[in-house]
Parts: structure tokens; C-alpha cells; sequence
């Protein structure tokens, strides 16, 4: 009854409909409006235990599907336009009481966040390559005003020297990486001439990031290294760090932003990539526990512009210029993703993963996708100079 009441409210607002395992629809009858196929009467209980979990675990157990000729990202993104709203209202006034909270020990502490990276980023290299480009890298592309006349890898490549433009990075530039990923932008700043030193936690990723710039010619000039951002104790004419903060977590933004700014030289640029979240909506769910962070990444954090900005002046560095939004970019990355990830799904399974952690990554990434689409979430390069 409550699932049922709860489907109702959200089936109307997003102009959905949900047709149950006996035939009757809820929702929208709207020609063309998005389909969410039941298939299971399990998927209702499931929802009506716990609304926040219920949608994506029932997905990752097969109990619902999109309809044969609805894309699971058009069906996200119409809820994600209304999600504010998609509750009854009664439940709306009182869901703090009900909904999960974020458990204590995902927080960012030194061994916290070892553990956090290592769910997420030592999955398997391979696993990750079987959706990725060439490049390797993990985070929006740029395809800019040339969108198709640019592939996956150039537009990855673009990101990344646009980037390293906005942080000044040249000949001789003493540059510092936080957040390694798989090695492309410490090798494109080192084939500028740079000498890079980069962090990460990730120790799948260090050693194959570590194997990547070796053939690329270019370790002599690359430093990388298991190392916490707040044990940098060296100084470096730029900096730089591509989507790394989400993992940062909202108690430890001043001591990320800190540790810049003791690293950088005076005049020293900084380039950030940061996920961002309106400031309200990150106020009213700074303190819940998503299906994300139980699933993909436990410990993560969207901060906002205003946090940013924030933290960034207190640690001593100046906002230069506007920041860059990527977001519609970010919609064709993670749509490029999802559809390489769904055609591996045999060499994914070959892997060890199996049918629920191929559908748990098919959903996060049309669930992400769906964010950036409502305009839910946004991605922007900002450029930052130590005074």
C-alpha cells in the first residue's frame, strides 16, 4: 500500500508510467511517456520498506526493467527533473525521521578513505577498460563546439589540456597531481616538459598508471606515489586535480583546500575538476545515505559552488575567471560509457562480475547521466593562483 501510494505520487509528477506484473499501469498515460515494467511484485515491497534504497536494489535484483522502448536514462532523468517533489507530500515534511544515514565509519579519515578509494577504484582495471577509451580516463570529456567531429579518447584529451592550460603547466613546471587515475594527464604534462608528482590511493591504478607512462617514454619525468593529500609536504609551481574531491568528503574540504595551497609558490595556478551540487539541495542531503554511496562510492561528497569558494579563499587561493561547466559534456561521456559497458557484458562477466554488479553499473551510470541531465548536478573546471 505505501510502495503503491509512493509510485502514485512520483508516476504523476514525472509523466511515467509503471505497468505492474498483472497488467494494470500507474501513472502517465501519456503516448510515449516512459515505461518502468514491474516484473515482480517483490519490487513494490521492496520500495515500500525503504523508498531510497528500493528503486536502485530492485533494479540490481531484475524485479523492474525499462519498457522495451524506454531508455533506462530517459526513465531516470524524468524523475530526476522532479525529485524534489516526487514524495507524497506527508512524507516529504517527515522523511528525515525515516530516511538512512550516511554510517559513521565511511568517513574520510587517513584510513577511511584508503578503504572508500579501494571499493571503488581496485575493482579491476580490466573491468574499468572494458567502457573506457584508449586514454583511460575516468571523468568528463570536452567535446566543446567540435562535438562531432570529436571521438571519446580526443575529447578526454581536450579536458585534460584545457586543464593544464587554465594551471599554466610548460617546460620545467614543477606540477602537482592529486588523484593519479590511470596515468593520461600526468603523461600529457610530461610530454609539455613538465616534472609531475602525483598521488593517489588507488593501488590498481597506481601500477598500471606507473606501466602506462613507462611506455609512453616519459616516467623520467613522472613521479607517482601512495600517498594522502594531507601528507604533501613539498612545494610545486602548479597543481592540478580532476574529479577527486567528490571523494574528499564535506569535513575534510579545508584540509583538501589547505594542503593546495601550502603546496603551491606564490602565483602558483591551480586546476580543478569538481561535481557540484546546488548549495540546498547539498544542505538538505548533506546528512542521508544514497544508493550511490552504499553501492558505488561509500565516503563520496558533491560539494557546492559556494563551498568551493569558500574553503578555496580561506587556504589562500583566488578564484580566476569564471569556472567552466562541462555538463552537457558529461551527459555524452556517461551515455558513451553506458553503452560500451552493456556490449561488454560478456567480457565483464568473464571478469568474475556477475548479473547484479552488471546491472548495479548500467543503473549508476544512467542514474548519473539523469543528474547532469535535470541539471540535478553540474561539473566545472575552475582555475584557481595562490597569492
Amino acid at each position: 500500500m505505501i510502495a503503491t501510494w509512493v509510485l502514485r505520487s512520483a508516476t504523476r509528477r514525472a509523466d511515467v508510467t509503471v505497468r505492474l506484473p498483472d497488467g494494470r499501469t500507474l501513472g502517465s498515460s501519456t503516448p510515449g511517456a516512459p515505461v518502468l515494467d514491474v516484473r515482480t511484485w517483490a519490487f513494490l515491497d521492496r520500495v515500500g520498506r525503504d523508498y531510497a534504497m528500493g528503486v536502485g536494489e530492485g533494479f540490481m535484483a531484475g524485479e523492474w526493467t525499462p519498457g522495451p522502448e524506454t531508455d533506462l536514462g530517459d526513465l531516470l532523468t524524468a524523475f530526476a527533473e522532479h525529485i524534489d517533489t516526487l514524495l507524497p507530500a506527508p512524507l516529504r515534511r517527515v522523511r528525515r525521521l525515516f530516511e538512512p544515514r550516511r554510517p559513521a565509519d565511511q568517513r574520510n579519515t587517513a584510513d577511511g578513505a584508503r578503504d572508500n578509494i579501494g571499493h571503488h577504484y581496485d575493482l579491476s582495471n580490466e573491468m574499468f577498460a572494458t567502457f573506457l577509451d584508449e586514454t583511460m580516463t575516468y571523468s568528463s570529456a570536452y567535446f566543446g563546439d567540435d562535438a562531432d567531429a570529436r571521438d571519446l579518447a580526443t575529447a578526454q584529451r581536450a579536458k585534460i589540456d584545457r586543464l593544464l592550460d587554465a594551471a599554466a603547466v610548460g617546460a620545467g613546471t614543477r606540477l602537482l597531481e592529486i588523484g593519479t587515475g590511470w596515468g593520461e594527464l600526468s603523461i600529457r604534462a610530461a610530454r609539455r616538459g613538465a616534472h609531475v608528482h602525483s598521488i593517489t590511493l588507488s593501488t590498481e591504478q597506481l601500477r598500471l598508471a606507473e606501466q602506462r607512462a613507462a611506455d609512453a617514454g616519459v616516467a623520467d619525468r613522472i613521479h607517482m606515489d601512495l600517498r594522502d593529500y594531507r601528507d604533501l609536504d613539498e612545494r610545486f609551481d602548479a597543481a592540478v586535480s580532476v574529479e577527486m574531491i567528490e571523494a574528499v568528503g564535506e569535513d575534510f574540504l579545508g584540509a583538501y583546500f589547505g594542503a593546495v595551497g601550502r603546496a603551491l609558490e606564490p602565483g602558483g595556478r591551480f586546476g580543478l575538476q569538481a561535481i557540484l551540487m546546488p548549495h540546498g539541495r547539498m544542505e538538505r542531503s548533506r546528512h542521508a545515505q544514497t544508493w550511490v554511496l552504499k553501492y558505488i562510492f561509500p565516503g563520496g561528497f558533491l560539494p557546492s559552488t559556494e563551498q568551493i569558494v569558500e574553503h578555496a579563499a580561506a587556504a589562500g587561493l583566488r578564484v580566476v575567471g569564471a569556472p567552466f561547466s562541462l555538463r552537457r559534456d558529461y551527459i555524452r561521456t556517461l551515455q558513451t560509457w553506458r553503452r560500451r559497458f552493456t556490449e561488454a557484458t560478456g567480457a565483464v562477466g568473464e571478469l568474475g562480475f556477475d548479473g547484479p554488479f552488471q546491472r548495479m553499473w548500467v543503473y549508476y551510470l544512467a542514474y548519473s547521466e539523469a543528474g547532469f541531465r535535470s541539471a540535478g548536478i553540474d561539473v566545472a573546471q575552475w582555475t584557481f593562483e595562490r597569492q
